[in-house]
């Protein structure tokens, strides 16, 4: 399944925990799921805190991405973008709080699922659940922000 990511421009799509030109990187997707958002992400064993279990920054990590992409799903929504090769809207992060719940397991698929709490024209904030094994592990809330084409030049 496409993720949003698949649609940010080359000069947007690095992103470590996201872009589809980071070989390096998590190539994390997100994409609607009726009116919430979800990433899929299977944690490596070098994503190891203690033998077991997902390193945290790592879930932040995720969390952040998943953030963005979701925030850049409701701003195409919002401004009837339809989706083709590259025009997808890219927000960066404005503000990150992550709220540990308990640990989580690393031997399996971990998801993120999103909530758009608020949107403005520039600004949004989304609430992410992470879950592993159906659990609730992490719980995250991200304002993003809408950046320009040119961003960064």
């Amino acid at each position: 399944m496409k993720g949003i990511q698949d649609y940010y421009p080359d000069h947007f799509a690095q992103c470590y925990g996201c872009g589809r030109l980071n070989e390096h990187g998590h190539q994390l997707k997100t994409y609607w799921e009726g009116e919430n958002t979800v990433t899929k992400f299977v944690p490596k064993e070098y994503h190891t805190a203690i033998p077991g279990f997902v390193y945290g920054g790592m879930l932040a990590s995720v969390i952040d991405c998943h953030g963005t992409g979701s925030a850049a799903l409701a701003f195409a929504r919002q401004q009837n973008i339809e989706l083709c090769e590259h025009n997808a809207p890219r927000c960066v992060t404005a503000s990150l709080q992550v709220k540990y719940l308990k640990p989580t397991p690393i031997d399996g698929e971990i998801e993120i699922r999103g909530k758009i709490a608020e949107i403005s024209e520039r600004k949004a904030k989304i609430e992410a659940e992470l879950f592993a094994g159906g659990k609730l592990c992490v719980t995250g809330e991200i304002v993003a922000v809408l950046v320009p084409d040119n961003f960064g030049d």
